[in-house]
């Protein structure tokens, strides 16, 4: 048994207005912001995140199809480096199987599904998601995925999100994916402040993105669509200390 090598994760901010991506080094912008936007944004890296939590949660299904998707990437790929565009992926919380009516296999297989479909249709890289809800069930994914994960491939992990207030939960799944294969770069999808400040979690991504600076200033009174909140959060993320954890791989 061997300690997995620690890396730095690198934080995306999650922002609501694509033009305040030119204050950050590296950002996460969903479609539904750029859909009726007709002018191009000042951007670096950034991620293109697919919406997929607003669409199932919301209407428990997708209104768009992946040509309108597709189309979409392309019409923002050469603004700023898009590093990655989020694939259409169906989340597997328990409440979210209620809304489709569909098992957790379902929706790993329509997963799967709409990344063939997507990636075969642009030149952008398409971030496969593993979708799951026990440590489990995140193992199988990757199986089914199957020769599609080459090595080293760069992958979201769904439905974590909700689980911010018990980082041990997280970070089960986020283990159980990297004993099946420790070499997939990992991708957190919506980490709050305590997950993020978790050094087991933090250690084992390799990227993560968070729009919990937003909820936090509302909460506290202040305004949740000023950048400058989303700064200060990103400089506190990335300067505090963190408690790492001991992580065997098993042979």
């Amino acid at each position: 048994m061997s300690e997995i090598e620690k890396a730095a994760c690198r934080l995306f901010v999650g922002l609501h207005q694509p033009s305040d991506a030119k204050h950050f080094d590296a950002a996460f912008v969903s479609v539904n912001r750029l859909r009726k936007r007709k002018s191009d944004f000042v951007v670096g890296d950034w991620i293109m995140d697919s919406g997929a939590f607003t669409e199932i949660a919301t209407h428990g299904h997708y209104r768009e199809s992946v040509d309108g998707y597709v189309e979409q990437i392309e019409r923002w790929k050469h603004v700023g480096n898009m590093l990655a565009a989020v694939s259409q992926d169906y989340m597997c919380e328990a409440w979210i199987l209620e809304k489709t009516g569909l098992t957790i296999a379902d929706h790993q297989r329509l997963t799967i599904e709409r990344y063939d479909a997507i990636q075969s249709k642009t030149s952008v890289y398409i971030m496969p998601v593993l979708q799951g809800f026990d440590p489990t069930d995140y193992v199988a994914h990757i199986r089914e995925y199957g020769d599609r994960l080459s090595h080293g491939m760069w992958v979201g992990v769904g439905s974590v999100c909700k689980r911010n207030g018990d980082p041990n939960a997280i970070y089960d799944v986020l283990s159980a994916i990297k004993i099946e294969r420790p070499d997939l770069r990992l991708h957190g999808f919506g980490l709050k402040t305590t997950a993020l400040g978790d050094g087991g979690v933090f250690d084992l991504l390799h990227t993560a993105d968070s729009m919990a600076w937003s909820f936090a200033a509302r909460k506290q009174g202040r305004n949740g669509n000023d950048y400058r909140e989303a700064q200060s959060f990103e400089r506190r993320i990335l300067s505090q200390e963190r408690q790492g954890r001991l992580f065997l791989q098993t042979s």
